[in-house]
């Protein structure tokens, strides 16, 4: 993974809690106890978050294969059918479709080829919008303001968008760390927590 200086330390978040040290015991071990859980974040959240972005691509993606099984397949067939003038059968859209879902969410688990998986995702994801366009009476109860499930279902889409903007920024050399008040902050707590025990 190639580290860019200007865009991490232009992206960086830093977390700052500065330690209360006239703090009582029990609001300092309570303290301690987020430090830790932040630093935790910091480290794995990412990571997890593209592990979660992927398994769920891999597992909306493969319910496609298999003609019926997706609540999404109906809707995904007649918008693609739309934008193809009709030239594009669901027999043919319907696998092209699970598989690049699953290519995205195999892309993502694996953490390889991730430039061309997140090009892959974010075109995927601008064509799930395309049904609240073409569809809107199907979409909604009261356009535009007033989803019905499947326009919730694609709405929750802009999840997927923020989460896979975070992972494309750690991977172009982004990343979150942990502040130096936060590192003396728990070298102060540490001791403190020891001298209880």
């Amino acid at each position: 993974m190639r580290k860019t200086p200007f865009i991490e330390s232009r992206l960086a978040t830093t977390l700052t809690v500065p330690p209360r040290r006239d703090a009582a015991p029990l609001a300092q071990k309570v303290d301690a106890l987020e430090l830790r859980l932040v630093g935790w974040w910091v480290r794995h959240g990412v990571t997890l978050l593209r592990l979660a972005l992927g398994l769920i691509f891999v597992w909306f993606g493969a319910q496609k294969f298999f003609p019926g099984l997706s609540s999404a397949e109906a809707l995904a067939t007649r918008t693609i059918s739309v934008l193809t003038f009709g030239l594009v059968p669901p027999q043919v859209s319907l696998p092209v479709l699970a598989t690049w879902e699953c290519l995205i969410g195999l892309g993502l688990l694996t953490g390889r080829f991730m430039r061309v998986t997140l090009v892959l995702l974010f075109a995927q994801m601008a064509g799930t919008f395309l049904p609240l366009v073409f569809f809107p009476t199907e979409t909604f109860k009261f356009v535009p303001l007033v989803p019905n499930l499947e326009g919730q279902y694609i709405l929750k889409n802009l999840i997927l968008i923020a989460g896979g903007l975070v992972v494309g920024a750690t991977m172009r050399g982004a990343r979150m760390m942990e502040s130096a008040e936060q590192d003396a902050a728990r070298d102060t707590l540490r001791p403190a927590a020891s001298l209880r025990t």
